[in-house]
Formats: structure tokens, C-alpha cells, sequence
């Protein structure tokens, strides 16, 4: 995410924050989308997990993927690198934060709207 965020544990929890609330929107939209197309809930719930951890979490993931697998062997280009990223020292944390969040926020929209989904089908018949 390409948010001006806190540093260190705040920052991390502030990318958690808003990974809860992208996982929270895409399960709403996915949500939706099942029930017009007569999906089952399982449908909704794995495309949530998957868009919304891809959305929230794709950009810091890519970057400690890339740290880890690149040779940073010259200070310089160890330096160019680090220069991309937000937090350094943060990042492990920030990807775990930012995954349980998105997995957090489907889970809550799961709740949300399944419970209404269940209300109304037997209110219906």
C-alpha cells in the first residue's frame, strides 16, 4: 500500500487496520456477486480471501519476496533498494498484519452478511 503510515508497530497496525477494511469490502462485493450468479458461499469466501490479501498485502509481500531472493552484495544498490521501502525493519511484520487483516475483514463480512442472507431466505419461505 502506497499510504504515508507511522513507523514501526503503529504503522503496521494502521496497514492491518485498513487490510481489515479491504477485506470487509471486497467479501461485500463478492458477496453479491455469488448471490446473482447462485454461487455457493465457499466461492465467495475463497475469491475474498484471494483479491483481498492480493489488494491489501501484494506490494509489501513483492518487496520482502524480492529482499529475500536478490543479491544485495554492493552497499549501493542494497541502499537503492531499501530506499523503496517504507519501513524496513517493519516489513515482516507489516505482510503478517496486513494478511490477518484481510483474512480478518472477509471473515467479518462473513458474518455480517451471511447472518442477514440466512434471516431473509427464512423470512421468504
Amino acid at each position: 500500500m502506497n499510504l504515508p503510515l507511522h513507523f514501526g508497530l503503529l504503522g503496521s497496525l494502521e496497514a492491518g487496520g485498513i487490510a481489515l477494511l479491504v477485506g470487509l469490502l471486497v467479501y461485500f462485493l463478492f458477496h453479491h456477486l455469488c448471490r446473482a450468479l447462485r454461487w455457493t458461499v465457499g466461492h465467495a469466501l475463497g475469491w475474498a480471501c484471494g483479491v483481498s490479501v492480493v489488494v491489501s498485502a501484494g506490494i509489501d509481500m513483492w518487496k520482502l519476496f524480492y529482499m529475500g531472493i536478490v543479491r544485495l552484495e554492493s552497499p549501493f544498490y542494497a541502499r537503492l533498494f531499501l530506499a523503496t521501502v517504507h519501513d524496513p525493519n517493519e516489513l515482516g511484520t507489516r505482510v503478517v498484519l496486513e494478511i490477518i487483516g484481510a483474512l480478518g475483514g472477509v471473515a467479518l463480512g462473513w458474518l455480517l452478511f451471511s447472518s442477514r442472507s440466512a434471516r431473509e431466505s427464512s423470512e421468504t419461505a
